[in-house]
């Protein structure tokens, strides 16, 4: 029986950790997709935010956006807690 509820417990924190991943992962790689392309997305909002910034930065920092981006949600498909 005791066994039983640690199951469960660690289905929920593995469900739950999964989602915040897969949620922190979505968020970060918008961010990282902003900084590299906002000014060529056609949305007004964005390149004000972009158009005022080095370009090289920008880049640097939406590269590594994409790439943490990218394991976070790797990490959130994958389960592997």
């Amino acid at each position: 029986m005791n066994e039983d509820i640690r199951g469960e417990q660690r289905k929920g924190y593995t469900m739950m950790r999964s989602v915040y991943d897969m949620g922190v992962g979505a968020f970060i790689t918008i961010i990282g997709v902003i900084m590299l392309f906002g000014s060529k997305l056609g949305v007004p909002a964005l390149k004000v935010f972009v158009e005022d910034r080095d370009p090289f930065l920008l880049g640097i920092f939406g590269g590594l956006c994409l790439l943490y981006g990218g394991f976070r949600l790797y990490r959130g498909i994958k389960k592997n807690y």
